[in-house]
């Protein structure tokens, strides 16, 4: 099991974890409200974990442009 994260505007990989004993509180995802979790986190078939977030540089985008907020996918 590994655990994936993708940036949810631009779709870049932003790392990997491959501890298979790593637990939820570790990852914070006990603080995700139901509908957080919906929308960030899935699991494919091998038992991966996929989690959206988003990357530094969408992150500068959105500061400096408040009205990106309204787009799904942002490319820089």
């Amino acid at each position: 099991m590994a655990i994936h994260y993708h940036c949810r505007h631009c779709g870049t990989k932003l790392g990997t974890i491959t501890n298979t004993s790593i637990h939820s509180e570790a990852l914070g995802l006990h603080k995700l409200t139901e509908q957080e979790r919906q929308e960030m986190v899935s699991y494919d078939l091998s038992g991966d974990i996929h989690i959206t977030a988003i990357c530094e540089d969408c992150q500068e985008s959105l500061e400096r442009n408040p009205d990106y907020h309204q787009y799904d996918y942002l490319i820089h």
